[in-house]
């Protein structure tokens, strides 16, 4: 190894560790102090290592690339003694959570200027983020468990930072009910793994591969598939999403856009263990599909924008996991990585989500024209993924979304545009076939070895079914908005479909038990009873 480049990397990956204690101290001081003065020069501080971490995750990703027989870094080496996995997933998800944490704190910092949870959002926020670094960083099992146990408790004293606010208490605590249960589910897996390996360490267990059919590692599966759901608000656990919207919209945003895709993360992490298609594969596979057609049917009828955006959430968590179930792990990265861009967008510039809805208003459906344009598309693309099957893996479930991607792409080119102008746009909902070859090459090394996933028959049928209901709602809401079969699934998709009543009652129950608020909510005087907004909200 190059004795300069060894110092360097454990200079870097140094920094690297540093920045979550930092965050930690950092918590803990402001949280000391009541001094106006110092708490700002916190709140600086924060944004300050929020860059840090970016800067030293970039340098630490070009010193990975560099890594090699002719200059060798010893990075790998390096990481486990620190107790880091400088793996290319691993510099991926801490640059997302450096940006995100940036532009999350920037925001809440006017946001909540004045408001009086403010004292209580910095420090819960920072550990939260902190937590979430380590378990991206760590490559023993039992920290990362420790650490998806303190993202969730953490994230609990920002879900609940108006105490006054019933509904959001009572949201709270059906979350924390569910996140105690995957807590537990998480716990029981790692213990299988490690009754399998023999080993806690996350490097020695790819080293083996996979190896093996036991029944440790099927049943290991099986409780990170449902530790997956419950952490991504799949169906039926799902509500819990839709009540936690009374949080200032920095929560909102630090939910939709980091912590609810933990559940995908923890699989990209750990697909490599398993051999093959696992009973958790074919869990994800079905219950995250089923979630995606749904949840996207639901959010297309809800009035409030906050409430479409948690369905649409729960939908994208769905295909997420529904592309995890298929062994498309590039794509399920991509997909967590968009979405969480996406989604913390979304959030802090809901207000002009709110503008640009009305345009929607008096929607009826698509043209002749439009049709004419989705088909040419969808032809096109069968053509080009059908003469070159290496984009989608050579899997017919992944062919089939992108067709409907472009599809759906077409379909959305205006009516009134020109003919050579129409041309270019449909020429441009084809160059999603390209971009995503692009990106996939790019993503595809930070995961390492990511074996072509052999599905069975079943798993195949279940795909493409979930994939044609999904296509077929779609398209009856865009081509026949006003018709009767229209209407009537406005109607019941309205509501949700009542799929979440089951858990509303058990959580109830459990509440009452506890001397705790009922998920039914607080009396009706004290959900009408005045309570201060923050600057944002106020704005």
């Amino acid at each position: 190894m190059n004795p300069i480049a060894t110092v360097v990397a454990e200079l870097a990956l140094l920094g690297w560790l540093l920045v979550p204690l930092s965050l930690l101290l950092l918590a803990a001081y402001a949280n000391w102090t009541s001094n106006p003065r110092k708490l700002a020069h916190c709140w600086t501080a924060a944004k300050s290592l929020f860059v840090a971490l970016m800067a030293i995750t970039g340098f630490i990703g070009l010193m990975l690339l560099a890594d090699g027989p002719g200059f060798a870094t010893g990075l790998p080496e390096i990481g486990a003694q620190f107790g880091l996995f400088p793996s290319g997933l691993a510099l991926w998800m801490s640059m997302l959570v450096g940006f995100i944490g940036w532009v999350i704190i920037r925001y809440a910092d006017d946001y909540l200027r004045g408001d009086s949870g403010r004292a209580r959002f910095f420090p819960w926020f920072l550990i939260t983020l902190a937590s979430v670094l380590v378990l991206v960083l760590t490559n023993h099992l039992l920290v990362l468990v420790g650490a998806w146990v303190g993202v969730s408790l953490s994230f609990h004293h920002l879900l609940t930072l108006y105490p006054q606010r019933a509904a959001a208490n009572a949201a709270a605590l059906q979350k924390f009910i569910i996140s105690r249960v995957g807590d537990v589910c998480v716990l029981s897996a790692v213990l299988l793994l490690h009754h399998h390996y023999g080993t806690f360490y996350l490097p020695e267990m790819m080293a083996g591969g996979g190896a093996g059919h036991s029944l440790a590692l099927q049943s290991a599966s099986v409780l990170l598939a449902i530790a997956a759901l419950l952490k991504c608000a799949q169906l039926p656990v799902h509500g819990w999403l839709l009540r936690v919207m009374e949080a200032p919209t920095p929560v909102s945003a630090l939910l939709h856009a980091g912590i609810i895709n933990l559940g995908g993360f923890l699989w990209l992490r750990l697909y490599p263990v398993f051999d093959g298609f696992t009973p958790g594969h074919g869990i994800l596979l079905v219950v995250g599909g089923v979630t995606a057609v749904v949840a996207a049917l639901v959010m297309m009828t809800q009035s409030s924008v906050k409430h479409s955006l948690a369905w649409s959430t729960s939908a994208q968590m769905g295909f997420m996991l529904f592309e995890i179930g298929l062994g498309a792990y590039t794509l399920a990265f991509l997909h967590l990585l968009a979405h969480s861009l996406y989604k913390a967008h979304s959030f802090l510039g809901s207000s002009r989500t709110v503008v640009a809805s009305h345009s929607l208003a008096g929607y009826a459906g698509v043209e002749r024209v439009q049709v004419i344009n989705g088909v040419l598309a969808a032809v096109v693309a069968a053509v080009i993924l059908s003469a070159v099957p290496a984009l989608v893996e050579g899997k017919l479930v992944l062919g089939t979304l992108l067709v409907l991607a472009c599809t759906a792409a077409a379909l959305g080119i205006p009516a009134w545009v020109k003919a050579p102008v129409r041309a270019s746009l449909l020429l441009c909902t084809l160059m999603l076939l390209p971009l995503y070859s692009l990106l996939h090459a790019l993503l595809s090394p930070a995961l390492g070895s990511t074996s072509n996933l052999v599905l069975p028959l079943a798993a195949q049928v279940a795909g493409l079914a979930i994939v044609a209901a999904l296509a077929a709602g779609s398209l009856m809401i865009l081509l026949k908005p006003l018709s009767r079969i229209s209407q009537a699934l406005h109607h019941y998709c309205c509501e949700g479909l009542g799929l979440d009543l089951p858990l509303n009652r058990i959580s109830a129950a459990l509440a009452r038990k506890t001397n705790s608020l009922s998920l039914s909510g607080a009396k009706p005087t004290n959900l009408n009873k005045v309570i201060p907004l923050s600057s944002g909200e106020r704005s």
